[in-house]
């Protein structure tokens, strides 16, 4: 089975994205918003970049066979879409690519953010885990998989710290700190 058109589908799909994150940034500097760490948004879209060049020359010419692995794959693929615009939907304006934080701005805890902190990390993480399992890639899932790991780890760290200090995240995802648990 020819899947050639996966890498057209994903790359309209980041293109779609990154015109969502430009919009909602345009929307949120004006009121305030700041953003924080840029080089690790150009950390991640280098990373993104090399991932996409690794699957399209290591699985040329795009065939894989019809098995259960790949309707598998194809099955996951389709959740994480799902999971991936359910986030923006969920946080709206304040669902973006970069790190920009509105001081002040009350933390949503809606759609999936009930239950994970970073459902959309946990989407990408997936989708860089399926995309070359489904196009039987070894070299490209182990290698962007780590990489990914490794980059998101530092971008959650950097992200957590700009809304702990600018926003009520702590309060809405931390709970009460000790101390004041043990002033009840």
């Amino acid at each position: 089975m020819s899947l050639w058109w996966i890498f057209g589908f994903y790359f309209l799909e980041r293109l779609l994205e990154v015109g969502i994150a430009r919009r909602n940034r345009q929307r949120i500097l004006p009121r305030g918003g700041r953003e924080f760490h840029p080089e690790s948004y150009r950390n991640l879209l280098a990373m993104h970049f090399g991932f996409f060049a690794a699957l399209i020359l290591e699985t040329y010419p795009w065939r894989v066979p019809l098995d259960a692995l790949t309707w598998f794959c194809l099955a996951a693929l389709v959740l994480m879409q799902f999971l991936r615009y359910w986030c923006i939907v969920s946080l709206r304006e304040f669902w973006n690519t970069r790190i920009i934080v509105l001081p002040g701005a009350t933390v949503r805890r809606t759609g999936p953010y009930r239950w994970l902190r970073h459902p959309n990390y946990m989407a990408v993480t997936l989708e860089i885990f399926f995309l070359p399992l489904l196009m039987r890639a070894p070299f490209t899932l182990l290698v962007f998989s780590l990489a990914n790991l490794g980059l998101l780890r530092q971008r959650i760290r950097l992200e957590e710290e700009a809304l702990r200090e600018h926003t009520d995240y702590g309060e809405r995802f931390d709970g009460p700190k000790k101390s004041d648990s043990q002033a009840l």
